[in-house]
């Protein structure tokens, strides 16, 4: 009898896999396998039972931060420049089924025919979702994010090239100076890398309060308190959101307010701490370019319920700098660096009627010219750190 049917009668019989059971099962042939062979075993059993399975070796790949399994069984990495082929595969569609199954289970979710998708969080903080057929083709299709063992600071994306010197001053100066910024663009475009690097620059007397519906942000900081979402039971029931999570986090006296991403009805709670005294709030959102980003706010407001008029009134006053990244190629760069301003009002309109705000070029940061929305970019670095 194999070892993996041993392990599948004891869970059939109600116990639970664990390291103690994988450990009992090796055991059992530690005559024929010797000491060394036991410590083999028991890695390997410990790996197809509890964790990755034939994706452990990508995800100790310390370059590698997104693993991707297609229907085919064909595996994918992404060490930073662009999407790979890894050399070993799964050997069907069965075998990416179970393995898509059995992670949900350790991330604590169902995935089954009534329930064919999943989002969750893995051991070490790698976000798993998975689809099941008949919603993609073939068989299951798994993505996970690898979270940085070591997020690197504004010096080690300086030095990989992802801004100049006198773009990484100013990003530290805005976080210096408690100015409130998102960071936008595309999705993998770095926003995340970027974000986590600007706080580390927070001081250490404050204290940061991350809300992320799954946990990304890798903060190098003394002082920071992490919420994160829950989604509905079985039952369809105990849910928490970004916008439960946001207003607990405003009772936990944050110096900063972080939402690691702005994605949905959370938005009116962020907009509304931004404006009544939490200074330096930041988060990210997705843009395909900074213009974007006002129009961005007002899609997601409608969300919650919030009109363009409300959107705008609370956007120019609570966000003050918008850092957009792209991807180009193999590197995730800064593009540019934009403020927010409220458009002049067209004479006389009144004092009815939106106020919209919409988003300057202050700086391009490829080429260092200076935008328009330079001046007030500049009024925001001016005064001496808080």
């Amino acid at each position: 009898m194999s070892r993996a049917t041993r392990i599948a009668e004891q869970i059939a019989l109600g116990r639970p896999p664990d390291r103690v059971l994988v450990a009992e099962v090796v055991a059992a042939d530690a005559a024929r396998l010797g000491s060394g062979g036991v410590a083999a075993a028991r890695e390997s059993l410990t790996s197809d039972v509890l964790g990755l399975g034939p994706l452990e070796a990508c995800v100790r790949d310390d370059q590698v931060t997104d693993v991707l399994v297609n229907g085919d069984g064909s595996v994918w990495v992404d060490r930073g420049e662009g999407l790979q082929e890894w050399p070993a595969r799964l050997p069907d569609a069965a075998a990416a089924r179970r393995l898509a199954v059995r992670l949900a289970g350790l991330a604590g979710r169902r995935l089954d025919e009534s329930q064919p998708w999943v989002d969750g969080l893995l051991a070490g903080g790698v976000r798993l979702h998975a689809v099941l057929p008949p919603l993609v083709d073939g068989g299951a299709h798994l993505s996970l994010r690898v979270p940085r063992v070591h997020a690197p600071g504004l010096d080690g994306l300086g030095a990989a090239g992802m801004f100049t010197a006198p773009v990484q001053e100013l990003l530290r100066g805005l976080v210096l100076r408690r100015r409130s910024f998102v960071v936008s663009g595309g999705t993998g475009a770095g926003k995340t890398t970027l974000l986590s690097a600007m706080l580390a620059e927070v001081p250490a007397a404050e204290r940061i309060v991350v809300v992320e519906d799954v946990r990304e942000l890798s903060v190098a900081h003394p002082h920071v308190v992490r919420l994160q979402g829950r989604g509905p039971n079985v039952e369809g029931r105990g849910a928490v959101t970004l916008v439960d999570l946001v207003r607990q986090a405003l009772r936990m006296r944050p110096d900063r307010l972080v939402v690691g991403e702005v994605r949905g009805a959370e938005v009116r709670e962020m907009l509304a701490a931004l404006n009544t005294g939490h200074e330096g709030g930041c988060g990210t959102v997705h843009a395909n370019a900074p213009a974007d980003v006002p129009a961005r706010f007002e899609a997601l407001g409608a969300l919650a319920g919030l009109g363009r008029g409300a959107v705008h009134a609370q956007l120019g006053s609570a966000v003050q700098v918008v850092v957009h990244v792209e991807r180009r190629g193999a590197k995730r760069v800064v593009d540019s660096v934009s403020v927010l301003v409220r458009a002049e009002r067209p004479a006389g309109s009144g004092a009815a009627g939106v106020v919209p705000v919409r988003c300057e070029t202050a700086l391009d940061a490829r080429s260092g010219a200076r935008g328009p929305g330079w001046p007030v970019l500049a009024g925001l670095l001016a005064d001496p750190p808080c």
